[in-house]
């Protein structure tokens, strides 16, 4: 092997291994309002959430009794998340060139608002909101979602 060829494949090995890191920390959406205690959980830290800060796919939003967050995603989307409730981002990708992309969020507890975006303008399947009894597509332009906690016996 060549010293000319050790070098390229270096050279490819790095700008692979950047490109797979800028993917995976890509921001997604940006927090435009936070009240009282709201947390988001990434990569297995847990950390307050403030405005400005950016949102990344698989991060976790976790609201206490007086806590409420408002977030615009790069499609436009706007979701708010209200006291007591944890939503986490499954997936999210958009292209802002085409408008295609997917948007799959999981409310586990809480309240969820939301306005879709232009992902949704473009392709009406591409928004999916889970709870932990169904999965709702989304169809419309805005809707609110409730979980309840379940009710022990």
């Amino acid at each position: 092997m060549s010293a000319r060829s050790t070098v390229i494949k270096v050279f490819v090995a790095g700008v692979f291994a950047l490109a797979s890191g800028a993917v995976a920390a890509q921001d997604i959406g940006q927090v435009k309002v936070a009240k009282g205690t709201v947390m988001v959980e990434r990569a297995g830290t847990s950390q307050p959430v403030k405005v400005g800060m950016a949102i990344k796919t698989s991060d976790k939003i976790t609201t206490g009794a007086d806590g409420s967050a408002g977030i615009t995603f790069t499609d436009n989307s706007l979701v708010s998340v209200g006291p007591n409730s944890v939503f986490s981002i499954e997936k999210y990708s958009f292209d802002s060139t085409t408008h295609a992309g997917e948007f799959e969020g999981s409310l586990k507890k809480g309240k969820l608002a939301a306005v879709s975006g232009k992902m949704v303008k473009q392709a009406p399947e591409s928004m999916k909101i889970r709870t932990p009894s169904a999965v709702m597509g989304v169809r419309g332009t805005e809707f609110v979602v409730q979980v309840d906690e379940p009710k022990s016996n």
